[in-house]
């Protein structure tokens, strides 16, 4: 008997792919933000859609190390297939931004050893780890709090966001930003916080947008509530 003729692609078959859709243009401007890959995410996704989910294909992916077949695989792949001490070593190998965002916003926070990890990468002397770790406190201070010592979180980033490197003070301060929106009780320290240490103040920001610098994000998002 014939066997069924399978359409799983080979990781080679899909390298070749996403080489061939490699925008100079695109990477030029990714390389600016430490992104070292030149495909349009849009087509990336259209990729991602006709492969479907196939986690083990992913991991192969995953291996290759290039930053575009990478995205792939965080697209493909199961987020509650991967034991605590893969992703922990995926998060320390994730190397480009936006492997480290799509890794911990669609595949850790997804996955049952979340919380563990929040709390293990927190305190990382890595500061790319410990971003992933605030990263994941930011998402707990919107979603279920219980636990969480908020007005700690305020000390540590008040204490150190000021002087940390960029990715991990973008975390803290995207988590100083999360208390000030959701927990009016600690909005005046958030405010304080942020207008003291004036982290991300000149950040160009689009018009239509919102500024990151925390007092105006804050702001922002109130209005927008009515609060």
């Amino acid at each position: 008997m014939a066997q069924a003729k399978t359409d799983v692609p080979t990781v080679d078959e899909l390298v070749t792919e996403l080489a061939a859709l490699d925008d100079p243009k695109i990477r030029a401007v990714n390389e600016k933000h430490g992104d070292d890959h030149g495909v349009n995410l849009g087509t990336l996704r259209a990729v991602a859609k006709r492969v479907k989910t196939q986690h083990e294909l992913a991991q192969q992916l995953w291996a290759t190390g290039d930053t575009a077949t990478r995205l792939l695989a965080l697209l493909i792949c199961r987020p509650k297939a991967f034991t605590v001490d893969e992703l922990d070593a995926m998060v320390r190998e994730a190397g480009t931004p936006k492997v480290h965002d799509w890794l911990v916003s669609y595949v850790v926070k997804k996955n049952p050893h979340a919380e563990e990890l929040r709390s293990r990468w927190m305190t990382d002397p890595d500061p790319v780890v410990a971003s992933a770790g605030w990263a994941l406190t930011a998402d707990r201070v919107v979603k279920h709090t219980d636990g969480l010592d908020l007005p700690g979180l305020l000390d540590t980033i008040d204490a150190q966001m000021r002087d940390a490197p960029e990715r991990l003070q973008w975390a803290m301060n995207t988590c100083l930003a999360q208390i000030g929106i959701e927990h009016p009780v600690h909005r005046a320290r958030a405010l304080d916080i942020g207008e003291r240490l004036g982290v991300l103040k000149d950040y160009p920001t689009s018009p239509g947008c919102t500024s990151p610098y925390v007092p105006s994000w804050i702001g922002e998002m109130v209005r927008r509530r009515g609060e």
